[in-house]
């Protein structure tokens, strides 16, 4: 049913159902929001978005308001612009005043309401809040005195991510968010995945920043410093510098690492290839030999904690294969170490992620040996646009670069890891050419890409039917799970990613990342397949090198040494 409604002097047409704010957005019209949440359920906590409806003079939340029929509305009038006004300055009145030093000064919604609306001086007086800051995890800081209560953060770590390790706590003015008693996040049922990062609009919740030990490698002459980047990176680190949402500025980012002062710059892609090489090879032995089914991707490590915490009897079903992350990093120490004649404790890796949860999986146990670790630091898609700045360095007018070989070739399946769907779409490419011997006669396989938050395909090799799904979002891999668990016999192999769409919109991406840009990563990495002639991980001739020189074959013992682990169940606070 259409209705008719005046905004600003201006008739539009509206929806039953609707609520202003949709129908403002929806024409062009902005209204500032700090609680609202797009797609979910308004709660109308933060009056920020209120307008002023011109026959009563009454102000009205216009993201929890539905349209009325006749309604004329103002969106800027006196009375709102003061309203507005006022609620800064009292988010503003017990808010620290350290914007220099914040690590979101300059991207702080806060800081830009209180700009549009010319808040120069302090007319409301609080008691400035005095929280201690949370430095217990190993990938998220969390800094209360700077929470404004929006509980934006709330709401995705229980509606999205399905996890709630945060809540609100205590009530009135005594408010405020943090874990179950308020303890310090490593303790939480928290699994690093930075989507309240995302949300957060103030410096409450920011990665756990690694510059000062990078900072010192960097310039120490013992080190060997080298990185490794994600195959997400490329296509959203553009986005920091001002340029499209999508540009694929690989080469580029590779020259300015250099400039930087890495030793050596590698792709994880290519270890993206390795994980494929192994993981399809597991699923392979499953299927001949009766393993544990449905068999689940290790990927994401912010899926891996929440099996572990929450899902432990499906501990079995994980492949043992390390993240491409892990992967590259023990290669780096091991292959790389070997044929470079450099002893491994020399050796500063450094990982380049769109994940804050890579932080977490840097430094488990599992991933060290011996006491070194596969990885030493892991910096986000901001932590390295803010390096580049750091050494001024004009992403502009600099000559693209190839990464280094070997470990910097990979193929196009390897880069696809990056969407939601990538590391099924690239097992089975590869699995079909294991069993079959003959390359697929389409290599895409449409079932598994997109944003939908559970996919299905049924895969059809060589008589084999393979039942496959891809999940990303944890509260969709709960619901997928909980169909294994009544009974569900017809999948065989699961990708699981923490993030919605996957890498390309991790919590380790810019901040503020509109659905826009997602779009634009994902089909700026399916562009990339498209067109580039390797398609295949097992076709990629640096890995075929690798097994004959050094690894040996899929699953075999250096290969289970380095490249493989194992999980445990995790005790938390829940």
């Amino acid at each position: 049913m259409s209705l008719n409604i005046e905004v600003n002097n201006q008739k539009l047409s509206a929806e039953k159902g609707e609520t202003i704010l949709e129908v403002l957005k929806r024409n062009g019209i902005k209204v500032p929001t700090l609680c609202h949440i797009k797609d979910m359920l308004p709660t109308g906590a933060c009056r920020i978005c209120v307008v002023e409806q011109r026959k009563t003079g009454k102000l009205i939340p216009s993201c929890s308001q539905p349209v009325e029929d006749g309604m004329d509305i103002l969106t800027n009038s006196p009375k709102v612009n003061e309203a507005r006004k006022t609620i800064i300055e009292l988010l503003l009145s017990n808010h620290p005043d350290d914007c220099l030093y914040c690590a979101r000064n300059m991207n702080c919604e806060l800081q830009t309401l209180s700009n549009t609306y010319h808040v120069r001086e302090r007319r409301i007086r609080g008691v400035k809040n005095n929280h201690h800051l949370d430095l217990s995890s190993a990938s998220i800081v969390r800094d209360p005195a700077k929470c404004i209560l929006c509980g934006r953060c709330v709401r995705i770590c229980d509606e999205v991510m399905g996890i709630s390790a945060i809540d609100f706590i205590n009530r009135g003015s005594n408010s405020i968010v943090g874990p179950t008693f308020n303890k310090g996040l490593n303790t939480s049922s928290c699994i690093n995945c930075g989507q309240c990062i995302m949300v957060c609009p103030t410096g409450a919740l920011t990665e756990k920043n690694h510059f000062p030990e990078l900072l010192e490698a960097l310039n120490d002459p013992k080190k060997i410093v080298v990185a490794q980047h994600a195959p997400a990176i490329s296509v959203s680190l553009a986005e920091e510098f001002g340029m499209e949402a999508g540009k694929d500025i690989n080469g580029i980012m590779n020259a300015a690492l250099r400039k930087i002062g890495f030793n050596k710059v590698f792709d994880t892609s290519f270890t993206a290839d390795l994980t494929i090489m192994e993981e399809s090879a597991e699923l392979i032995e499953r299927v001949k030999n009766g393993g544990t089914f449905p068999m689940i991707t290790s990927c994401c490590p912010g899926w891996i904690k929440f099996a572990e915490e929450f899902y432990p009897e499906f501990l079995p079903n994980l492949s043992s294969c390390k993240s491409p992350q892990q992967m590259m990093g023990a290669i780096i120490k091991s292959h790389y170490a070997q044929s470079a004649k450099i002893n491994p404790e020399d050796i500063y890796s450094v990982s380049i992620m769109p994940c804050t949860a890579k932080k977490f999986e840097g430094q488990r146990a599992e991933m060290t040996s011996k006491g070194i670790s596969d990885v030493d630091a892991v910096l986000t898609t901001r932590e390295l646009a803010a390096l580049i700045k750091l050494y001024e360095i004009d992403l502009n007018n600099i000559e693209p670069e190839l990464a280094d070989s070997p470990l910097g070739l990979r193929s196009s399946a390897g880069k696809i890891f990056a969407s939601s769907g990538g590391v099924m779409e690239a097992a089975i490419r590869t699995a079909n050419y294991s069993l079959t011997g003959k390359e697929l006669v389409q290599f895409k396989v449409k079932e598994v890409r997109g944003f939908k938050g559970i996919k299905e395909a049924k895969i059809n090799i060589d008589g084999l039917e393979l039942g496959v799904a891809v999940t990303s979002g944890l509260q969709n891999a709960k619901e997928l799970l909980a169909q294994i668990k009544n009974g569900r016999k017809d999948i065989h192999f699961i990708e699981i990613m923490a993030c919605p769409g996957g890498c390309i919109g991790g919590g380790g991406q810019p901040i503020n990342t509109d659905e826009n840009a997602l779009i634009a990563r994902m089909k700026s990495i399916y562009n990339i397949d498209e067109k580039e002639s390797i398609k295949v991980s097992h076709k990629n001739p640096e890995i075929r090198d690798l097994y004959r020189d050094f690894l040996g074959q899929p699953l075999g013992e250096k290969s289970h040494h380095l490249l493989h682990t194992t999980y445990e169940e995790r005790d938390v606070l829940k």
